[in-house]
């Protein structure tokens, strides 16, 4: 079991057997797996999913059974041509035809069970510490951040098809990285060194011969992550107005997040069009 939590007062990394934090000085209770008993979180193995990180999961699952519908297939990989029409990456249609939403409904798409099984998993796991580090309004500046950015990337790299929610997931991973850095002790060094492993086993399999990995949307949403969080900090002795602007942020990021789908239902063919798009040759 993991011997880290988060400091409820100054969001510090501190052990289960800290009663005391030692970087704040305030007394801290039990953590939630052990009010709650081992099995209320499959033994304390995975933490709690924050709201914003769980509405983001099922939001991915939504549109992953509406590409599942499109494509006519639950357990095979998805239709290109569906997983376009939901918002996927595509050079030409962003700087031809400047559908820059795809930048972000690109993010929420999957090609394939376990595409979207893995993704999730890490997304559960990484927003939920990303979220507690950073706080909600930061999370989602982070979140939208990374994926906007690991998605330009792609599209000035690879004008491919391109989908899922790794560019983002990789953002949290860069913004955990901040934090281990920014810290400056032996928890954040092992913090950074944990999650820079990390980074460098996606890597290294994203560039074994075979893989179908977007390595560019996740060097940029890793670069994007990073920079945002390493210059955002942690809520920790920040001034009320500062937070107020960070809320503002956060509100901004899920509007254009909003418009950006509505753009992909603004743009979404006709049943005529989208009946002879998916038949084959189409």
């Amino acid at each position: 079991m993991d011997s880290r939590r988060m400091c409820p007062n100054c969001r510090a990394f501190i052990t289960t057997n800290d009663r005391t934090c030692p970087y704040c000085g305030n007394r801290v209770g039990p953590r939630f797996v052990e009010r709650r008993g081992p099995g209320a979180l499959i033994g304390g193995f995975i933490p709690a999913a924050h709201f914003t990180t769980f509405l983001i999961l099922v939001v991915n699952v939504a549109l992953f059974a509406a590409s599942a519908w499109l494509s006519g297939t639950i357990f095979g990989d998805m239709n290109g041509r569906a997983l376009w029409v939901l918002g996927a990456k595509l050079g030409p249609s962003i700087w031809v035809d400047h559908e820059y939403w795809r930048l972000v409904t690109a993010g929420f798409l999957h090609g394939s069970v376990l595409h979207i099984a893995f993704n999730s998993w890490a997304l559960f796991i990484l927003g939920s510490q990303v979220e507690d580090a950073f706080a909600t309004p930061r999370f989602l500046v982070i979140y939208f951040a990374s994926t906007v950015g690991g998605f330009f990337l792609s599209a000035r790299m690879n004008m491919g098809l391109s989908i899922g929610a790794s560019a983002g997931i990789m953002g949290l991973l860069g913004a955990m990285v901040a934090f281990g850095i920014a810290s400056k002790s032996p928890l954040g060094r092992q913090i950074r060194n944990n999650y820079l492993g990390w980074l460098g086993l996606n890597l290294v399999w994203g560039f074994m011969p075979g893989s179908q990995t977007d390595n560019w949307a996740h060097i940029g949403g890793f670069a994007a992550g990073f920079v945002v969080s390493y210059l955002a900090g942690t809520p920790v002795r920040s001034t009320q107005a500062r937070e107020g602007a960070w809320r503002v942020a956060a509100a901004l990021c899920v509007l254009l997040t909003v418009y950006s789908f509505w753009l992909m239902y603004r743009n979404y063919p006709s049943p005529e069009e989208l009946r002879q798009l998916l038949q084959p040759g189409g």
